[in-house]
């Protein structure tokens, strides 16, 4: 049935939002990338709405939707950085969680371990965090508002919740799973 592709093409239309947001964040067109970045997001709550409530819930989307949002979180963190609107540190540590946590399910999957996909509520916070620190500078690059003391709540917020959870991956699917095999043995 074409309507069970309905947030799977969502999940797409999010994808594609991606080079839109970087050339606007390029020309430094920072009302319309906010438009976008928010449009986005609502793509992100409907998709995933629309498949949990109408059982279109698929394979491809279970890969296909975070992979889309690290994409919009990505190219975001990129292009701010760039343009000085965040740290780099920041953005090198919120990416390197993110490869490390990349890695480590695949080293884990080659080694034919099982590996749980659902995010740890500290990850939901995190999440939570960078994507509300881009919404803000946004809005404060745009002249909207003017938030600047909620920034450095945002940025350093993201910075202890991308360690902690960081660090939760790592212990869950590192260190908790090897010493649950070598007591096995």
């Amino acid at each position: 049935m074409i309507y069970s592709q309905i947030p799977n093409l969502l999940t797409l239309i999010r994808i594609a939002a991606c080079p839109v947001l970087v050339l606007l964040l390029y020309d430094e067109n920072y009302a319309i990338a906010l438009y976008v970045f928010v449009a986005a997001g609502i793509t992100d709550g409907l998709d995933g709405f629309i498949a949990k409530r109408f059982g279109f819930v698929t394979g491809f989307g279970a890969v296909l939707d975070p992979s889309a949002d690290k994409l919009l979180i990505a190219s975001a963190y990129i292009m701010l950085a760039v343009l000085g609107d965040i740290p780099f540190w920041l953005l090198i540590l919120v990416m390197f969680r993110d490869l490390v946590i990349i890695a480590g399910y695949l080293i884990l999957k080659l080694m034919g371990h099982s590996v749980p996909i659902s995010p740890a509520y500290i990850s939901k916070i995190n999440t939570f965090l960078q994507i509300s620190l881009v919404v803000v500078i946004l809005t404060e690059k745009s002249g909207m508002l003017t938030l600047f003391a909620l920034t450095d709540l945002l940025v350093y917020g993201t910075c202890m919740t991308t360690v902690a959870s960081g660090v939760q991956y790592i212990w869950f699917w590192g260190i908790k799973q090897d010493m649950e095999v070598r007591a096995g043995q």
